[in-house]
């Protein structure tokens, strides 16, 4: 989608969020408090900066205030972000992610996943929007989905606590499951976290078996070193596919790219053009150079939800489009120490 057509689409939505008729409670609450008038004055892309970050709010706000009274009378599922930096925070979806999630997995088949086959997912399920993903990813190639659920709240908790023995046996706990599913079952693609990943790779048993059976693995949900995962990929996966994706339960997903020659970053990952816009910033707010570091902004601008001007806990090199007019990449994506003073605690998710 070029910046033309994402501007267009832009107008489109204003009318939709701040329409008596068919916006959410939520923004029409504060159309009022804004100072200027979303529907006129938001033409572009660069208008989303005048609107607040209200990303906090998301924390609290009764989930039925979010969604658009347009769509009402469809059913909606909540989801949370993994709390990281605090409570956790909610969205509302009905069917805009699976609409995301078909463009993610042609994304994903393009980086050599397998188009069919069973999926084990060893990483969180619900109220963690990820179960969700991947069980949809199963879903078009009509395979079998197999899951290990993760409560990553308790990890973090353990970690902040001081108690990292127990965190590790936690680790462990998981591991004996996915061996258990993997010793008799046919998963032909697993979808895990970095952290997870390095402990399968030190447990030479379950080692063996994902390198015997297993065709893809997909990493998601915390971030990974330019060595860790050059590790995965060259020395005790070298025959296997493997994918990233960045993503969280505001912005969606963002999966890797195809490698191209000339590329500095062994992963980039682009998001989806026709709804999601990812900026990286200064300590200004002003947008870097390509090959610079900076802050991750979301625009996310869908029928169901409208997120303006979010600033992520997550910095990442801004990388140049593939094509004229196409979304900017993000590389070496880490996540910050510290956001407004609450440590991040990443943990396995």
């Amino acid at each position: 989608m070029s910046s033309d057509d994402f501007d267009s689409h832009l107008r489109k939505l204003m009318a939709w969020h701040f329409g008596d008729a068919t916006g959410s409670p939520f923004w029409l609450g504060k159309r009022a408090t804004l100072g200027f008038d979303p529907v006129s004055d938001v033409q572009g892309a660069a208008d989303l900066l005048r609107f607040p970050d209200i990303s906090s709010e998301l924390r609290s706000v009764p989930a039925g205030q979010l969604i658009p009274q347009g769509l009402a009378d469809r059913p909606f599922r909540v989801y949370d972000s993994g709390g990281t930096t605090g409570a956790p925070k909610r969205i509302v979806d009905s069917g805009y992610r699976s609409r995301l999630l078909e463009w993610a997995h042609g994304r994903l088949v393009a980086r050599g996943v397998p188009a069919t086959g069973n999926w084990l997912h060893l990483g969180p399920s619900g109220p963690h929007v990820i179960g969700f993903d991947v069980s949809r990813y199963a879903a078009l190639g009509n395979g079998i989905f197999y899951t290990v659920d993760l409560d990553p709240r308790w990890v973090k908790r353990l970690i902040g606590s001081g108690r990292p023995e127990q965190a590790e046996e936690y680790v462990q706990h998981l591991l004996d499951q996915a061996e258990t599913i993997l010793r008799s079952q046919d998963v032909a693609v697993l979808s895990t976290t970095p952290p997870l990943l390095e402990a399968i790779c030190a447990r030479e048993e379950l080692y063996e078996l994902v390198l015997a059976k297993v065709r893809a693995i997909i990493w998601a949900g915390t971030s990974i070193s330019a060595e860790s995962l050059r590790l995965v990929e060259e020395v005790f996966f070298p025959g296997t596919a493997v994918a990233g994706i960045y993503g969280n339960s505001l912005m969606g997903v963002a999966p890797q790219r195809e490698r191209l020659d000339g590329d500095e970053y062994p992963c980039v990952f682009e998001a989806f053009p026709e709804t999601t816009l990812l900026e990286l910033v200064d300590e200004s707010g002003e947008q870097v150079g390509y090959g610079e570091r900076g802050r991750v902004r979301l625009h996310l601008v869908a029928e169901e939800m409208f997120l303006p001007n979010i600033l992520e806990r997550d910095s990442a090199v801004r990388i140049a489009p593939t094509t004229p007019g196409g979304p900017d990449g993000l590389a070496d994506v880490q996540t910050f120490a510290t956001i407004d003073d609450v440590a991040v605690i990443e943990g396995v998710y």
